[in-house]
């Protein structure tokens, strides 16, 4: 990657902890303005404090931002608090994830939970900030996947799975979403598998995973406006493979648009 990037503009979300957090440490140190997700303003402002203390980062470079994606209210709040302040963002990380609970849980939104933080809030957040994502070369959207998207499958008759609840399943379902999600984009998309890395997902895919920073480097590389990106494109860590073929088909692109609209109340 480039050594600087210039001073874009850069909103992760999910940047507490984890991949998104050393993805908001490097991209910072490489003097881009890091827009900082986390669920609560409190951890938000601790991964801030951290990087300014443990990395020397600008506290200059650094702005904390808050909103818990089971409410989609403050998805909502998030993103209009971003286009007021920001009004030209460069790039979107959509990196916030967590793994489905044992048991089938619905948010206050009606939706199954991971359903609704890894993809719904990403959908809706996305949409809201097109007016400040820009469509300059470089401008890019990045969501951070998985490699379980392949064994998803969105289940159209019962999306929030109430009749039949596995959270392997679950989990899968919303990576899939969002990984189809980057396919039907306006604006530059992509989708990366950071590999499997030590953070709260773990449990999901083993007991031995690569460390974060590791994960963070191959979501990083796609910020870069010095990297040639194709609209829609999986990545496999720094390589492009092809994702899951329902990722491309364009009734299944339609059929999640017009899904997650009514979902969350936000036509794109």
């Amino acid at each position: 990657m480039s050594a600087s990037l210039s001073g874009p503009t850069v909103l992760v979300t999910g940047a507490t902890a984890g991949i998104g957090y050393e993805t908001a440490r490097l991209l910072a140190r490489r003097g881009a303005v890091v827009l900082l997700h986390g669920r609560t303003a409190e951890e938000a402002r601790a991964a801030t404090d951290r990087l300014i203390a443990t990395d020397g980062i600008d506290g200059g470079l650094l702005r904390p931002l808050a909103a818990d994606f089971v409410r989609l209210e403050e998805v909502e709040n998030l993103a209009h608090a971003v286009v007021r302040e920001y009004p030209r963002l460069d790039v979107l990380v959509n990196n916030a994830a967590i793994a489905a609970p044992e048991r089938h849980t619905l948010t206050a939104d009606g939706n199954e939970v991971s359903f609704q933080v890894n993809f719904l809030a990403h959908y809706l957040l996305t949409n809201l900030l097109e007016p400040a994502l820009t469509s300059d070369p470089g401008g890019r959207v990045v969501n951070v996947s998985s490699s379980l998207h392949r064994s998803g499958a969105i289940q159209w008759n019962d999306p929030q799975r109430v009749r039949r609840y596995s959270r392997l399943a679950a989990y899968a379902q919303s990576q899939l979403a969002l990984t189809v999600f980057a396919a039907d984009l306006r604006v530059t998309a992509v989708s990366v598998n950071p590999g499997v890395c030590a953070t709260g997902l773990l449990p999901l895919y083993g007991h031995e995973g690569a460390p974060a920073a590791a994960g963070a480097e191959h979501v990083v590389r796609l910020c870069d406006p010095a990297i040639e990106i194709v609209n829609g494109a999986y990545y496999d860590r720094s390589e492009r493979v092809a994702p899951a073929p329902a990722a491309t088909e364009d009734r299944t692109v339609k059929r999640l648009n017009k899904l997650a609209g009514l979902l969350v109340g936000h036509t794109a």
